[in-house]
């Protein structure tokens, strides 16, 4: 659907039902700024955002396109997406802005809240061939109950491959911890769409709450942006009501600019939280990457006020560096994005760590690695 037809359709209808930019903007969750940018034509609305819009005003869910594929960030026929041009990142500059986070030192009381923080935040994830139902309901124990005998909150899901989905599910039961499941056949992606789609309806319907995707990186690579779109779209609508994490495997991405547009790409395409890597190659999640990405989500906030997610993953290992990205959040999109709702670490071996060091600033000393379960 064109700009302009957007644009009319939205000022048009929001005339004669009577209804005001900024109540317009109360009940579809954005701001008035960015419903007045819609009907001047200088935006078009995200995929979520084009069904939030269009069930305000009363109309049907895809009357402003928000049922197919995009175009220039809104949505349209399968194939007809293109990206809105993003301006080049500035790599020295993310690099000197990346180095200083690295120097944030946090103590006592407040590293303590920090790492409990931390904890709050963990996708606690087994992804390994040789996982049993037995490592899995383990894991789920850890994950709701962290520290035994000491003030400690539960992790914020599990993650597992979709066989071990229901035995997640029933060992977390009602704690309030998410399953998590990786599909769309992770790592690698290679299989046609359909299968994909059915593997996450599958997943969905065993009880997942959020589902970790990977995008197509050949395709990306290739230029075929549309396709990458098309699919993540299409894997949003295979979700249903759980959440969709977009994985984009940035080790693979080669740059800063590839890494920028596949993460506006992946938000376009309404993604509910973009994340590093699948943790199965090298040159994972890095405090520059991740800079890149959260810049990506602030810019789309200032522009449309919908909040989404980041997840780094793979590489993370210890609680000093866990406290550096949660600086790096605070400082780039503020204290609204320290929430495990809009914030996590794809982690396994990082759990014992902050727990260590958490045991360390409440006795003033270290414990042995053997007083805490495995991850």
């Amino acid at each position: 659907m064109a700009v302009e037809e957007i644009s009319e359709l939205v000022k048009n209808t929001r005339r004669t039902v009577g209804m005001s930019q900024a109540a317009l903007a109360r009940a579809a969750g954005t701001s008035r700024q960015y419903i007045s940018g819609i009907e001047r034509g200088e935006w078009t609305p995200s995929p979520a955002q084009a069904r939030a819009i269009a069930l305000a005003l009363g109309l049907p869910a895809g009357a402003l396109g928000g049922s197919g594929a995009a175009t220039g960030g809104g949505r349209g026929a399968w194939g007809t997406y293109q990206p809105a041009l993003l301006r080049s990142v500035d790599e020295v500059g993310i690099r000197e802005r990346a180095q200083k986070f690295t120097k944030r030192s946090i103590k006592t009381t407040a590293k303590e809240a920090g790492l409990q923080l931390c904890i709050s935040m963990m996708d606690l994830t087994t992804l390994e061939g040789k996982d049993t139902p037995g490592k899995v309901t383990s894991l789920c124990q850890k994950a709701m109950i962290p520290l035994p005998g000491q003030e400690c909150p539960p992790v914020a899901a599990v993650c597992v491959y979709p066989s071990l989905v229901a035995v997640a599910k029933e060992a977390l039961g009602d704690s309030g911890v998410q399953v998590a499941a990786v599909a769309t056949y992770f790592p690698s992606g290679q299989a046609t769409l359909t299968e994909r789609l059915e593997e996450v309806r599958r997943t969905v319907d065993l009880g997942a709450d959020e589902i970790d995707m990977v995008i197509s990186r050949r395709a990306f690579l290739e230029g075929d942006y549309a396709l990458v779109f098309d699919e993540i779209a299409a894997t949003r609508e295979a979700c249903g009501d759980a959440h969709l994490k977009v994985i984009l495997e940035v080790g693979e991405l080669e740059t800063f600019d590839n890494v920028r547009l596949a993460s506006q790409i992946a938000i376009d395409a309404g993604a509910h939280f973009i994340k590093t890597s699948t943790g199965k190659i090298p040159n994972a999640a890095t405090i520059p990457v991740t800079l890149v990405m959260l810049e990506v989500i602030r810019d789309h906030y200032m522009r449309t006020g919908e909040k989404i997610g980041m997840k780094p993953a793979g590489g993370i290992r210890k609680s000093k560096e866990a406290l550096h990205y949660l600086a790096m959040v605070k400082e780039t999109l503020g204290d609204e994005w320290l929430t495990p709702d809009l914030f996590r670490f794809g982690a396994s071996s990082l759990l014992n760590e902050v727990l260590m060091q958490l045991d360390k600033v409440r006795t003033g000393r270290y414990s042995s690695s053997r007083y805490y379960s495995l991850p």
